[in-house]
């Protein structure tokens, strides 16, 4: 007797995997798992060979058999179906691959170029190979764990994620575009490896800020020149937020404006983490640094090594908080985190009942800092978005630290006296 759609839908799993036969060789093999997987039993050469054809409920029972009546045919050729499967595809069935080239055409032109370049490279690199060449209608929630697998043996644990969030908007894409029928990610909610703790950069709580503005203020190295640059250095991190690399490497030419009323620092975006250029708006004081560095340098780098023509070394901010005592106490990228806190703790009142609302929005803190969105929507932004209130942030940052530098000076002369 055919297999029933009601049996195959009511077909539970038990210990031992099991066969609920339909007919020609055509059966539903039902997993301990629960998977339940269509197979052809047929012989060619004289010998037993077994056919997978697909997923159910993914592959319907009447979409089996018309494979089975394909494979039949191929048998009455004298070919054998393993071999020759894409003789079997139904029309306008595609491969993974082929799929996911119309999805990122048809959604490249709406994306940052860095970003889609990622996006397209993380494919080529992780996912191709482990589901490129099969066909849409046959890649099952295991195929895309078994690749998943791969990519967290090697502890990238993020990168998994990613992958499996562009198999699964690959899917979306074929499912709209009548393709496919379901999309096998969304079966694998909970299957994926938990991520680590995040370890964040050591840095100081704000209550320390003040000392630590006194003794950076203090600072001293080999020789009067470059004790300031150091100084200036790492006073200029912690007034814009950026990365070590993205400071060290800053020239002439990326500042506007110095003498103006919007400052800016163009860094190109082969420098930036995300590949996009970022504007960096600057305080009054972080001006007045840059205005001076660019006066007493020779070369090119706005902060330059031991060699004017090179950047400052890897190395020398951080070594210069560990010479003032902030070892595993504070690092240069921990500014990020220091300055993050400050911006999102601060608070106005406002309107009658009174209530308390976020001084600076979120998004402005997110794109001072240059971070990724998820979102690819949103992702797609203008780099330049939100520079007036950033601009009006980072000032008040600036007038915050110069506060706290005075509050050091205060305790100190209390402690003294």
């Amino acid at each position: 007797m055919p297999l029933k759609e009601l049996e195959a839908k009511n077909a539970k799993p038990k210990d031992r995997a099991y066969k609920l036969a339909d007919s020609e060789g055509l059966f539903l093999l039902v997993q301990p798992n629960g998977s339940k997987l269509w197979r052809m039993k047929y012989r060619f050469g004289g010998k037993e060979k077994l056919l997978s054809f697909g997923a159910y409920p993914d592959l319907g029972i009447s979409a089996a058999r018309e494979k089975r009546c394909a494979a039949k045919q191929l048998l009455a050729q004298g070919k054998d179906p393993m071999a020759n499967k894409a003789d079997m595809m139904p029309e306008g069935a595609a491969t993974f691959l082929s799929v996911a080239q119309r999805w990122h055409e048809n959604r490249e032109s709406s994306l940052d170029a860095a970003h889609s370049q990622r996006v397209w490279s993380r494919l080529e690199r992780d996912v191709f190979p482990a589901l490129g060449s099969k066909m849409m209608h046959e890649i099952t929630p295991p195929d895309v764990l078994e690749m998943i697998r791969k990519i967290e043996a090697r502890g990238a644990l993020d990168i998994s994620r990613r992958a499996k969030q562009g198999v699964g908007q690959i899917f979306q894409f074929a499912i709209a575009c009548g393709l496919v029928s379901s999309d096998p990610t969304t079966h694998l909610r909970g299957a994926l490896k938990p991520r680590p703790r995040v370890k964040h950069m050591s840095r100081l709580p704000l209550t320390e800020l003040p000392q630590f503005l006194l003794k950076l203020k203090k600072y001293e190295e080999e020789g009067d020149r470059r004790s300031a640059i150091t100084r200036d250095a790492v006073t200029f991190a912690l007034l814009t937020w950026v990365r070590t690399k993205e400071l060290r490497f800053a020239v002439r030419s990326e500042f506007e404006d110095l003498d103006g009323k919007a400052p800016v620092w163009r860094i190109p975006a082969e420098r930036m983490k995300m590949g996009r250029e970022h504007f960096v708006p600057l305080s009054k004081q972080a001006a007045t640094i840059a205005k001076r560095m660019i006066i007493a340098s020779t070369g090119e780098f706005l902060f330059p090594g031991v060699a004017p023509k090179k950047p400052l070394s890897e190395n020398t901010m951080i070594y210069a908080l560990y010479r003032l005592g902030y070892h595993s106490r504070q690092t240069v990228h921990g500014f990020r985190g220091l300055a993050s806190t400050w911006a999102n703790e601060q608070l106005v009142e406002f309107g009658k009942p009174a209530m308390w609302i976020r001084r600076y929005h979120e998004d402005w803190v997110e794109m001072q800092l240059a971070h990724s969105e998820d979102n690819e929507v949103r992702g797609a932004y203008n780099a330049a978005e939100y520079l007036v209130p950033r601009r009006r942030m980072m000032q008040d940052w600036a007038d915050f630290l110069a506060d706290q530098e005075k509050m050091g000076l205060s305790q100190t002369r209390k402690k003294a006296a």
